[in-house]
């Protein structure tokens, strides 16, 4: 089933997600199951519960359509996280460009860090401890700053948060269109 995804301006995207129960939570794979199908109909590389309108420390990933001759280990790289929480972040400050299905139409440059150690619960329920690095690190701190109430666009410069402060306004006021299903906070 299809999620609407939560847009800027939602109360929901600024709070701190808390961790859950995953042994005794209510339909967990078939929450996994809808985030996934929500985020590829909205043509997504990753969802967090934030987005789906959850206070839950959750979020999915899936890397393998992005998988060619120059990145094979995207082949099979689709995950959830559950209870996550980085360790650890390390490595060189390195800018590339974000997006980002609750703030539709904005591209920005973000700096983050190149490696990451995460602990985490995966969708069988089994703890995890695990490092990454490049594209695959910043894809994951992206998702995981949703679960901490942080949006991309906190960490872009200031001239740049001015040169879209208008088009995040309208967010908030709900005048947005997106070709997959939303909810605004009007």
């Amino acid at each position: 089933m299809t999620l609407p995804i939560y847009i800027y301006g939602h109360p929901v995207l600024r709070k701190m997600a808390q961790d859950i129960d995953p042994e005794n939570y209510p339909h967990l794979q078939a929450l996994i199951d809808n985030m996934f199908e929500t985020m590829y109909g909205a043509d997504g590389v990753g969802l967090a519960g934030p987005q789906v309108g959850l206070e839950d420390r959750i979020f999915v990933v899936d890397l393998s359509p992005l998988a060619d001759e120059e990145h094979p280990e995207f082949k099979d790289f689709k995950k959830a996280f559950i209870n996550a929480h980085i360790i650890e972040r390390g490595g060189e400050l390195v800018s590339a460009e974000e997006g980002c299905l609750s703030i539709p139409g904005i591209h920005e440059k973000v700096p983050r860090e190149d490696e990451i150690r995460i602990q985490y619960v995966d969708e069988n329920l089994q703890p995890r401890d695990e490092t990454y690095s490049g594209y695959m690190a910043r894809v994951i701190q992206h998702e995981y700053d949703h679960i901490e109430g942080i949006l991309f666009v906190d960490k872009i410069s200031p001239l740049r948060k001015r040169m879209v402060k208008g088009k995040l306004a309208n967010m908030e006021k709900g005048k947005v269109a997106c070709a997959y299903r939303i909810r605004t906070v009007r």
